[in-house]
């Protein structure tokens, strides 16, 4: 959910607010997901490269999703979504770490959509993160080296109960993935626009949607 920042700069207005604008635009995105087909929308909401912001930037950040869970938490929970949070929370403060918690136990038995919020995670971070499990794992013999392999490792991950994503989309006109989902995103498919996150609408994420559908993806084979 990139722009937030540009956004708010081109209109004379803080960083801050731009970020606001975009927390609003996450409800409409989410509850067109039924409409397009999207079981699953996991949205990137704060990197671990994050923290190098100015800190009046990241306590604003702090302060949004402590106010957005809180706002949301009622609206996510009737619409049907099922939340959860990938990333390293240890870093994040404990009132906020609450709201993560309480707000996927509300939710735990949802089905018409699964939110993924992605809140201090990196790419990198999150497979070190799973290395390290898995290497504990195996020191203390609950796991042998042998049976150590690309099928073994996914289940160390924050994502192991989700599906690797089929669609990834960068906004803002920025075209590299900065961190997100490395692993998983192995065989995705990519789309990389100029809208500004506050500015981006249903609409265009179901064309983005219909586009990816008329994709030829063939995971590295050959069609015969």
């Amino acid at each position: 959910m990139d722009g937030n920042g540009r956004w708010a700069t081109q209109r004379g207005r803080p960083r801050l607010f731009g970020h606001h604008a975009g927390a609003k635009r996450v409800r409409e995105v989410v509850q067109s997901c039924p409409d397009v087909g999207v079981d699953y929308l996991t949205i990137f909401a704060f990197s671990t490269e994050n923290w190098k912001r100015t800190q009046v930037e990241v306590a604003g950040l702090m302060s949004l999703f402590r106010r957005y869970i809180t706002k949301e938490a009622r609206a996510l929970d009737q619409f049907g979504a099922r939340v959860r949070f990938i990333g390293d929370r240890m870093r994040l403060d404990a009132k906020l770490i609450k709201l993560m918690d309480d707000l996927e136990d509300m939710t735990s038995s949802n089905t018409a959509v699964n939110l993924t919020i992605a809140l201090n995670y990196g790419g990198r971070d999150e497979v070190a993160r799973a290395t390290k499990r898995l290497a504990r794992d195996v020191a203390q013999g609950r796991l042998s080296p042998d049976d150590v392999d690309e099928e073994t490792l996914p289940k160390y991950l924050d994502t192991y109960v989700l599906p690797d994503p089929d669609l990834v989309i960068r906004t803002s006109g920025e075209a590299r993935i900065s961190n997100f989902l490395l692993w998983q995103s192995a065989y995705a498919e990519y789309e990389f626009i100029d809208t500004l996150w506050p500015d981006f609408t249903a609409e265009e994420f179901a064309s983005l949607c219909a586009s990816y559908g008329g994709r030829d993806r063939r995971f590295g084979a050959v069609k015969t």
